[in-house]
């Protein structure tokens, strides 16, 4: 008994200390407001975090030398927003104080963008083991750069929604960059110097994750009724592929920081569903914009590479899906990597193109530069003329499209039975004349619609791919 009562007042002794360390808590900030940080240029942007109890909580911005202040509530939570000044590379400081204070250093004004998905967008500028970056190495050499930085949000798989990760934020340079985003560095590298701005990256992705791990119960249930959600961590089934569990752990934590943007690379794990992630994509992609509290803000995305899966369904159609996104869902842009030469490593080593095709997204629609030729052609009508298949492309006709110099074998035609024969394609301008001996009425067209196959058609204005496609619906 006296045990029991021992056990009993020991643990009502830690509680009240545990209370008394809430009530007289010091200021703390959630990992993603930390020294080094970039902030969204010219903007309200929220500040949060957790100070005593009921108390007045003050921040104070060198940058205008301005006082904000707000109270927080009875768990000492609380959030304000502070307005930010035209990008710069002037080192600001932020002050936060309940009565005692903490000092955020090196502080940056400019563009912050949210790098998400699995593991292309993962995959760091070192590379994997054995599946190094093209020009990684000297990307990286030449990489100092104070106006570059990177927050990468720690892996968590999580069945609840959490109010804080973990991760730091670095500034590029050898020393750092070899464990940043590959595609958000190449992203943010061009955004950088096309703007000569700072620019902020935020990284948050999981290899093999699905798309429905980065979303809410709310929104999967919208499009997938009878969904399992796990309502705690040890239902968690797949750590990156159960519903919820990445949103809850990586992007919760940093929802509503000022950004300008996102990008996102993934489906490779969604590809035996394309009509489902048609909608999810979409869904996931509003949620997003809604919970932000920023607006409907930009999303850009890369369409996945061609790659030999070993069987499943043929992963046109998921690129098929993907490229649906961009009519489906406003203020989005795909990147095409039909080029990526890589069919025998899932992870293609051209992480340049990927960003910079992001990039260039950026640049023309959300930053309004113009002369850059940043949007694959999509194909624009079929007509038959005899037994021939034309097919014309959504660009001008001058100067059109190019295999530079190269031969095309990658199409296919078939007639009414629906059967597919290899087809002979030439190139006029911004048209393909597609015929095979084999179909004497031709009525549907395939471009490389299979795993492996690589584009031979680029834009010349912009050396763009041409992505996969098919002209039927069966």
């Amino acid at each position: 008994m006296r045990k029991i009562i021992k056990l009993a007042c020991v643990g009502l002794i830690l509680s009240l200390s545990s209370l008394l360390f809430t009530v007289n808590a010091e200021v703390k900030m959630p990992a993603i407001f930390g020294d080094n940080m970039v902030l969204q240029q010219q903007s309200d942007v929220a500040i949060w975090g957790w100070a005593k109890a009921n108390s007045q909580v003050r921040v104070v911005t060198s940058w205008n030398k301005k006082s904000y202040s707000t109270r927080s509530d009875g768990q000492g939570y609380w959030k304000l927003t502070v307005k930010t000044p035209a990008a710069g590379f002037t080192p600001y400081t932020i002050t936060v104080s309940d009565g005692q204070s903490i000092t955020l250093d090196n502080v940056l004004i400019g563009e912050v963008w949210v790098c998400s998905g699995q593991s292309n967008m993962e995959m760091p500028m070192k590379g994997f083991t054995d599946q190094p970056i093209e020009g990684g190495p000297e990307a990286i050499a030449t990489s100092t750069n104070p106006g570059i930085r990177h927050f990468t949000v720690k892996k968590a798989s999580k069945a609840a929604p959490q109010e804080d990760c973990e991760g730091i934020w670095e500034i590029a340079g050898p020393g750092t960059t070899p464990n940043f985003t590959a595609t958000g560095y190449f992203f943010g590298r061009l955004l950088n110097q096309a703007l000569n701005v700072p620019v902020g990256l935020i990284h948050t992705s999981w290899g093999g994750s699905r798309i429905e791990a980065w979303m809410t119960s709310s929104s999967i249930k919208s499009v997938i009724a009878d969904v399992e959600i796990p309502a705690t961590d040890a239902e968690i089934k797949s750590q990156n592929g159960s519903p919820t569990v990445l949103y809850n752990g990586m992007l919760h934590p940093i929802v509503g920081y000022g950004i300008r943007g996102a990008i996102w690379y993934q489906g490779e794990s969604n590809r035996g569903e394309p009509a489902r992630y048609v909608e999810l994509f979409d869904k996931m992609v509003r949620e997003w914009r809604a919970i932000w509290e920023v607006g409907e803000f930009p999303f850009y995305y890369c369409q996945i590479a061609p790659f030999n899966y070993g069987g499943g369904l043929n992963s046109g159609y998921i690129r098929e899906a993907q490229a649906k996104g961009m009519k489906t869902t406003p203020n989005t842009g795909m990147a095409v990597l039909m080029d990526s030469d890589s069919p025998g490593c899932i992870h293609p080593p051209k992480k340049r193109e990927a960003g910079e095709r992001m990039a260039l997204w950026a640049l023309a629609e959300t930053y309004g530069v113009e002369g850059i030729h940043y949007r694959s052609p999509e194909v624009e009508s079929l007509t038959i003329e005899g037994r021939v298949a034309i097919i014309t492309m959504d660009l001008p006709a001058h100067p059109g499209l190019t295999t530079h110099g190269k031969e095309i074998y990658q199409f296919q035609i078939a007639g009414e039975n629906k059967s597919f024969y290899p087809a002979k394609a030439a190139l006029v301008r911004n048209q393909i004349f597609v015929f095979s001996p084999h179909v004497k009425n031709p009525v549907a067209v395939r471009y490389c619609f299979n795993d492996t196959a690589d584009t031979e058609i680029f834009t010349v204005e912009g050396n763009l791919p041409v992505s996969s496609f098919r002209t039927d619906d069966w």
